[in-house]
């Protein structure tokens, strides 16, 4: 839990709505592996709720990814999300698709970033 990004992926899950699971521990810790989060991941088609549980399974369902930064859009979100989309696949969901949420938009790193075709961008407007 971040004082400035979990309410920046708070944002992102209130405008979809399902379950949002905080945290996600896509892998887990391994002899040679060390654990991965995403900030979030959303399994859509559920009722409306925010979940910090560890043991939730996605296998089957339909999800989206978050990765968050406080900040501009930039190279370290851009490989968190990309790469937490093939991480999150490995988990065999029935469907996946991975947002960068952030403050500022960058226009060449969202270019470069949609041009993967289940990954976005969302820009928070900051706190209302």
């Amino acid at each position: 839990m971040s004082k400035w990004e979990t309410p920046m992926t708070r944002w992102f899950w209130e405008s979809v709505g399902g379950l949002l699971v905080e945290e996600f521990q896509m892998v887990k810790r391994e002899p040679g592996i060390a654990p991965r989060y995403a900030d979030g991941v959303i399994i859509l088609n559920r009722p409306s709720a925010i979940s910090s549980r560890t043991d939730i399974e996605i296998q089957g369902c339909d999800v989206i990814v978050i990765q968050t930064k406080a900040g501009r859009l930039g190279m370290h979100l851009l490989g968190q999300t990309l790469f937490s989309l093939q991480l999150v696949q490995l988990l065999k969901p029935a469907t996946a698709r991975a947002v960068a949420v952030c403050a500022e938009d960058d226009l060449l790193m969202r270019r470069l970033l949609e041009s993967h075709q289940r990954c976005s961008v969302a820009i928070y407007p900051g706190p209302k």
